[in-house]
């Protein structure tokens, strides 16, 4: 008799226990409140949007706020917690981040087509020195790495334009006045009409992307599904390829 006296009440039990979770999911669904992503501008384009457009379907009052900025200043917006997470390629010996490896992304160089060497399948950085390079800033990440990377192999980067931004670099290259070095996935989509681009080589230099936090902080309920959205689209066999890729992006 008190087993099936109990019963009742632990079937009542259950449906209360389910009833709440499907309260719960439904809050998630019309609640508000915001997530900041802190990327670099070419991680911006070509990780974010199929994630985003994830997330906005399950969670369409929840806003984002993507901070596209450059490295250095991405880092510095989640160390502060300025924004929950980040797409970077720079944090991985920073004391307060947690990085998280997507991609290898190596440095090609861009040019026109009637360039004497866009037939050319590899060139040398060395190779380049007497062609009219164009390069973005000292003040970017980008222009940092290519630089250490090169010091250490006791070479330097001799340039003739310096531009702020990559897709500048790229603006310069259609235009025909030099040759550009740039991360390839800042590069134009396969088939361009102008720009073409070739392996850079001796040394082959690359940045890592990967997801940047700061370390020991608990994302929010919404910004750790946007993370977990985005990790997913990225793994998908479906994700994107280098031909879906903007034309010009920095």
């Amino acid at each position: 008799m008190t087993g099936r006296d109990f019963l009742p009440k632990v079937r009542r039990l259950i449906d209360e226990f389910e009833t709440s979770v499907l309260a719960i999911h439904d809050i998630g669904a019309r609640s508000s409140g915001l997530v900041s992503v802190a990327a670099v501008p070419t991680a911006v384009f070509y990780f974010l949007p199929r994630a985003i457009g994830r997330f906005a379907e399950a969670y369409p009052r929840i806003r984002i706020r993507v901070l596209d900025i450059g490295a250095n200043e991405g880092l510095e917006a989640v160390a502060r917690g300025e924004a929950d997470f980040g797409i970077n390629f720079i944090g991985a010996s920073h004391a307060e981040i947690e990085f998280e490896k997507l991609v290898e992304d190596p440095f090609v160089l861009a040019c026109r087509h009637d360039h004497p060497l866009a037939s050319r399948k590899q060139v040398s950085w060395s190779e380049i020195v007497s062609h009219r390079v164009i390069t973005v800033g000292r003040n970017s990440g980008n222009r940092a790495l290519i630089d250490n990377a090169l010091a250490r192999h006791g070479l330097q980067l001799n340039w003739s334009y310096e531009v702020a931004h990559l897709s500048g670099s790229l603006g310069l290259v259609e235009a025909g006045l030099g040759i550009a070095v740039l991360p390839r996935l800042a590069t134009p989509a396969a088939g361009h009409p102008i720009i073409h681009t070739i392996r850079l080589t001796e040394p082959e230099v690359s940045r890592t992307i990967g997801i940047v936090r700061r370390r020991g902080s608990t994302l929010s309920p919404h910004a750790s599904q946007l993370l977990k959205m985005l990790l997913e689209a990225w793994r998908s066999p479906s994700r994107a390829t280098s031909r879906d890729r903007p034309r010009r992006r920095s």
